[in-house]
């Protein structure tokens, strides 16, 4: 099996590098992905699958699927890109585009490796003549708009045995940790107009109710636990002129904590402050829900199963150029930044002190691997996956170390030859795990048994209400 999905990425590597390059040079936000969808959709036709586009009413979602039948393995691939992130590949120093957006969370790369995973095992399938079904699930607005979420809503992966899936980083290990649930809403204050200096006693300023609203959750901070985040942009001001009480004014908050639970309550507390500014300044406020999606869910024997691939795959050892390149942009980083990477590999699942990256400037190893019940400080859609499917996700190194996501540094790594190294690790081992479990039922009758044991006593309850629909990335 090895061999077979080694020989097949080596024969097909050229390719998935030109799919991941359009992807990149395509950047676009949550369900705008008009241009990505389409060209990952013909590809997946190009290869062989049957795709089902408009997924869930969201234009840029789809399924590609081949063969018939069980078990079926599901691959879930992302696409979208990040507004403010715009940055030239390649680069040793902040060097944006004209335009504002950029992969700065890889997910050329992540899209790609998934495709590429499916498409061995597609291929595996059919040589084999095997039993199954292979789907690739084209799930966009991964940032900010919680695709996959809406999708488990309209029951997409419910015929799924496994979904399978993965994200760039600096390290190579299993994404172990559970993550934060989250809400994202928006409140909208309307007040009235005036003029600033000559009647202002006629006006009610939203603006000043968006700021005491601010001020107000921001004391909350001190009466939440540790565990609990929220954040805010203000994406409303009310216009530029000083001279004109504000009538509108809007901020968008993403509350997160470690149960979906925490999050309401906390969100219901927002909720009560939000009214009180508006009571302050006679102006009202409307509420709308924007998205939401519950904590990750590990499967452990499908983590042991995966782990065991990514040790076979092994990890690349990067050339001269890769360092080099890698150490210039090491140097871009703050000390803080360059003191704090092995925490952040932590997030990813690293297990180490982090003694095998002396004087190294990228990983060239396997993390361990090792079930403990850790939290991943940020939020993912692939956690309500995780409540309808067995599922698994692991992390291969794209990046230098240090490289946080969301970050110029992170965009300009996203075509680089490391990069592309580690999306193909990531595709091998994705790939072997999927075939694995179309070959031997009894591994994934132990993942399923493990899965119904957590959901016996832990109820599923899609965190998005039914009446709210997926909203694209508003400018102002």
């Amino acid at each position: 099996m090895k061999q077979y999905v080694e020989k097949y990425m080596k024969n097909n590597e050229s390719y998935f590098k030109k799919v991941s390059s359009y992807i990149y040079s395509h950047p676009e936000t949550r369900f705008e992905e008009y241009q990505s969808a389409e060209f990952l959709a013909k590809e997946c036709e190009n290869q062989g699958f049957t795709v089902n586009r408009n997924v869930a009413d969201i234009e840029t979602a789809f399924i590609a699927s081949y063969g018939c039948g069980k078990p079926e393995i599901g691959f879930l691939g992302e696409f979208d890109a990040l507004s403010g992130l715009s940055q030239k590949p390649n680069e040793t120093s902040y060097q944006p585009f004209n335009h504002d957006i950029g992969h700065g969370c890889g997910h050329n790369l992540l899209g790609t490796g998934s495709f590429a995973a499916a498409c061995a095992v597609k291929n595996y399938l059919k040589e084999h003549n095997l039993a199954g079904t292979v789907t690739f699930f084209g799930c966009p607005g991964e940032e900010g708009g919680s695709g996959k979420t809406f999708m488990v809503r309209e029951g997409v992966f419910d015929d799924v045995d496994a979904a399978i899936t993965w994200h760039p980083s600096p390290t190579n290990a299993i994404m172990n940790l559970t993550s934060l649930a989250n809400y994202q809403v928006s409140f909208r204050f309307h007040g009235k107009s005036a003029h600033a200096a000559n009647s202002p006693h006629l006006g009610r300023s939203a603006l000043d109710a968006l700021e005491l609203m601010n001020v107000g959750v921001n004391y909350l901070r001190e009466h939440v636990t540790s565990d609990v985040r929220f954040h805010y942009a203000v994406t409303n001001t009310g216009g530029i002129s000083p001279n004109v009480v504000q009538a509108d004014a809007e901020v968008l908050y993403l509350i997160r904590a470690p149960k979906i639970e925490q999050v309401k309550k906390v969100y219901q507390r927002i909720v009560k402050i939000s009214k009180g500014a508006a009571l302050m300044t006679e102006t009202d406020v409307t509420i709308d829900f924007n998205k939401a999606c519950s904590n990750y869910i590990p499967n452990r024997h499908l983590e042991g199963i995966t782990h065991q691939n990514l040790l076979e795959v092994g990890a690349d050892k990067p050339d001269k150029n890769e360092i080099d390149y890698a150490e210039k942009l090491w140097n871009t980083l703050s000390e803080s930044e360059q003191g704090s990477y092995i925490d952040q590999l932590r997030g990813f699942g690293y297990i180490g002190d982090g003694s095998e990256f002396e004087g190294k400037f990228v990983s060239d190893s396997i993390s361990p691997y090792e079930i403990f019940d850790g939290l991943l400080p940020g939020s993912t859609d692939v956690s309500d996956v995780s409540w309808v499917v067995p599922t698994v996700q692991l992390t291969s190194a794209t990046s230098m170390l240090g490289t946080a996501l969301h970050t110029w540094q992170m965009t300009a790594q996203g075509l680089s030859s490391f990069a592309n190294k580690g999306m193909l690790r990531a595709a091998k081992t994705m790939a072997m795990t999927g075939i694995r479990l179309l070959q031997d039922e009894s591994e994934l009758q132990k993942a399923r048994k493990e899965f119904e044991a957590f959901r016996k006593n832990n109820n599923y309850i899609n965190p998005i209400p039914d009446n709210v629909k997926p909203t694209k990335l508003k400018y102002y």
